[in-house]
């Protein structure tokens, strides 16, 4: 047999072995044999260069070094998931979705929530070609190298699979392979972890790919994105994907009512402890991508999922003080400090109290026995007292009057929960606040720097804004403390390297009060630069779409302040984005202002996506759902009927896709 033959064919085999052992839990060849093929493959590798395939089984013990993961964006946002807790919740969300749909029948598919670290791989013509952890979920890092190594991902796909998709999915780390890893810690004499969840997402970010390697990490997939892939329903987007190759759970229910789901969340809030991973709930999502197309998404979660919660696990332990943290922007948070207790898979020593109200709602003390919980099991919190073992000398909280970092008087306006400390100039904790905020990876993405880095370059007086990092120098960084002469050099390179990013995430990196990734976004979009937007008014700026008094005022305050307008002139000096690039300017109009298009169904030109970046590029914006306040709806192919229908009975003028590319 010629060699490229009989290396395509031992390829081939060994991939099929693979996925009957590490897929299917189906081994048809013994250990010894897999082995045997695997070696000789390696072999015949070496020999023949000229024959290498990035996707060959014999990469996955890995052996690359990866010293900074590259962050990538994702083609298709990784959206978050709404919680509910109750049957009740389900309802609500079940009559908002016919609200929506109007009078059809709706199916769901159940399928649990299993608990482990996100993940978004793209295959193009069946090859994996990029695995990206969520990130943000606008951009993530990525870790191909790394996932690779899983046996259960698969490297090449079989099947009818299409040119080019995503497929969502969890990194997990079974149980029984966790306690093995703890028990090889252990006798090492190490650390044993605390829980498979964080292991597994740390596995991730080993730089060393052989160390991922001799992790027993599984993938589970349930979600794939991309235009034109043939499939038309959730439960058909499952049954596709094992068809293809994936590990896809089979423990799934098509659902007809709410009842039905509730049977299904209901067995599983029992039955879960006898699976091999970690589960936290339920995921429901409306059957028909279709429907899925026309309920579409909020700013942060499909409306057409919904993720049920487990009851979360609750314990005991005693209060021991109650101290108060100062954020960025002034804000005072109080923190119970706890005797450690062990709570889903982790040690807690500490619990947010929120605010004062919160405090005074529960009657919280020192020295209280109080009830926590994981708030989604994520973030400890709060949720009760144990009043029949509260000390007798037990005496009333009292909140704090001055800031416990600079001894400013505190200030509670109207309407607000929380007590603030007005010193935002010279509070040493808020300018540390912001400058960690600044090089922080959504904002500036400052390699080399963290937030211990940061207090220390103010506390050696290097330092007293965010200005400050672009006059530091190797000499004066490498003498710190913990900083060796590469780091330093390291750091520098990461602040000179920042200015390179986009003026919409410069604008987030301010630390300007209320203004998030999305607000700063439009900031950025309307006003085009900084000049213009430091010279608008209230009235001006509450004009721009989703922009509210409230975030208008907090604006022109800033740019009010001679100390930010002066930063500001430093930042442009040293070559910080303050204007939308030439690239981004590229093509865009004012030609839709003002206009409110709805998009649906599927389109022959240009991809939905696209279709929807060129109404925003043009001035217009793109709805979610038809209401009277909507200027066109864009119908493509398999639009669903409930939305012609509202339009319809609105009003709404209905285009087609020819008809938009006419008007832009």
């Amino acid at each position: 047999m010629e060699i490229k033959q009989q290396i395509e064919s031992l390829r081939k085999e060994l991939r099929e072995h693979n996925h009957n052992y590490y897929v299917l839990d189906k081994p048809t060849i013994s250990d010894y044999d897999f082995d045997m093929k695997l070696k000789e493959l390696q072999d015949l590798e070496s020999k023949h260069p000229e024959f290498h395939d990035p996707n060959s089984p014999t990469l996955r013990v890995g052996g690359m070094v990866t010293k900074n993961f590259e962050t990538v964006s994702h083609d298709q946002r990784m959206y978050s998931l709404d919680n509910s807790y109750s049957k009740e919740d389900l309802e609500d969300w079940e009559k908002r979705i016919q609200r929506v749909l109007g009078d059809v029948e709706v199916e769901f598919t159940c399928e649990l929530k299993y608990d482990g670290a996100s993940i978004s791989l793209s295959y193009e013509e069946g090859q994996l070609i990029r695995a990206v952890t969520r990130g943000d979920g606008f951009q993530g890092d990525n870790v191909t190298t790394n996932i690779k190594t899983i046996n259960s991902v698969p490297l090449q796909l079989k099947g009818d699979y299409p040119p080019k998709f995503d497929i969502r999915g969890e990194i997990v780390l079974p149980f029984e392979g966790f306690a093995k890893m703890n028990a090889e810690r252990v006798a090492n004499g190490e650390e044993p972890y605390m829980n498979p969840r964080n292991t597994a997402s740390g596995s991730l970010k080993l730089q060393d790919s052989a160390a991922v390697a001799k992790r027993p990490l599984d993938c589970l997939l349930y979600g794939i994105v991309g235009e034109n892939t043939g499939i038309t329903t959730q439960w058909q987007m499952l049954d596709k994907a094992r068809d293809w190759g994936f590990k896809v759970p089979t423990v799934a229910k098509l659902c007809k009512t709410t009842d039905e789901v509730m049977e299904f969340v209901e067995y599983w809030d029992v039955h879960r402890h006898d699976l091999p991973y970690e589960t936290d709930g339920v995921v429901i999502k409306v059957n028909s991508l279709q429907q899925q197309d026309e309920l579409g998404h909020t700013s942060k979660s499909p409306r057409w999922a919904m993720a049920y919660k487990f009851k979360a696990e609750q314990v005991c332990t005693v209060l021991n003080e109650i101290t108060y943290q100062v954020g960025r922007t002034g804000a005072i948070t109080p923190v119970a400090n706890l005797e450690p207790v062990l709570l889903a898979g982790t040690t807690v020593k500490r619990a947010s109290l929120h605010n004062a109200d919160q405090i005074a709602k529960f009657d919280i003390r020192e020295g209280d026995t109080v009830f926590v919980e994981k708030g989604g099991e994520i973030i400890p919190k709060i949720i009760g007292v144990d009043f029949s073992k509260r000390p007798q000398n037990s005496k009333p909280t009292k909140y704090i009057n001055h800031c416990p970092e600079c001894h400013t008087e505190l200030v509670r306006t109207e309407g607000d929960a929380k007590h603030y400390c007005t010193n935002f100039y010279g509070c040493p904790v808020q300018i540390t606040g912001r400058i960690q905020h600044y090089i922080s990876r959504k904002a500036m993405d400052i390699e080399g720097m963290g937030s211990e880095t940061v207090t220390l370059l103010f506390q050696e007086g290097l330092i007293t804004n965010y200005a400050d990092l672009y006059t530091l120098t190797k000499e004066q960084v490498t003498p710190l403390e913990r900083m060796a002469e590469k780091s330093a050099e390291n750091l520098v390179n990461g602040v000179v390297e920042s200015v390179k990013i986009p003026f919409e995430r410069v604008m987030f990196a301010l630390g300007i009060r209320f203004v998030g990734e999305t607000v700063a976004k439009k900031l950025a979009k309307a006003y085009k630069n900084i000049d213009a937007l430091m010279d608008a008014s209230e009235e001006e700026l509450v004009a721009v779409d989703e922009i509210g008094e409230r975030i208008a005022k907090s604006v022109v305050e800033f740019f009010q302040n001679d100390a930010n307008r002066e930063i500001v002139a430093r930042l442009k000096s040293y070559g910080v984005q303050f204007e939308l690039s030439a690239e981004k300017l590229e093509n865009q109009t004012e030609k839709l202002k003002g206009l409110i298009f709805v998009v649906s169904g599927v389109f022959e030109k240009v991809s939905r996506n696209e279709l929807k970046k060129l109404i925003e590029d043009n001035g217009g914006k793109v709805g979610s759902s038809v209401s009277s306040k909507t200027s066109y709806l864009v119908a493509g192919d398999k639009m669903g009927p409930s939305k012609r229908t509202k339009a319809e009975t609105l009003g709404v003028q209905i285009i087609s896709e020819d008809d938009f590319l006419e008007m832009v």
